[in-house]
């Protein structure tokens, strides 16, 4: 199994629309996107401070690594990093491990 974290550094002209509609466009790979076997996605809440800008953060879990790598080209996820998510963001962290 592969968590594929990503933390995003939003521009500061983002509504919270746009934050609300985040979720919905991302569990939707979920359902296009063979091998994801779950997503979650949420604003920063840390009390510790050291978010470093980061304040929206999504994981998608995979079945394992060929999933993951199939999942980056994959026109679906193109399109929602593409038109969702790049148009909204300063900086994007992305953290892969294996479970």
């Amino acid at each position: 199994m592969v968590e594929h974290i990503v933390l995003l550094k939003l521009k500061s002209d983002v509504t919270s629309a746009q934050i609300d509609a985040l979720p919905d466009i991302l569990y939707a790979m979920g359902d296009e996107i063979p091998g994801i076997e779950s997503i979650t996605a949420g604003t920063n809440n840390s009390p510790e401070g050291k978010s470093q800008g980061y304040s929206y953060g999504f994981i998608v879990r995979f079945i394992d690594e060929a999933a993951r790598d199939a999942y980056l080209p994959h026109p679906f996820h193109q399109k929602v990093a593409g038109e969702s998510i790049r148009p909204l963001v300063e900086d994007v962290l992305v953290f892969d491990y294996t479970v």
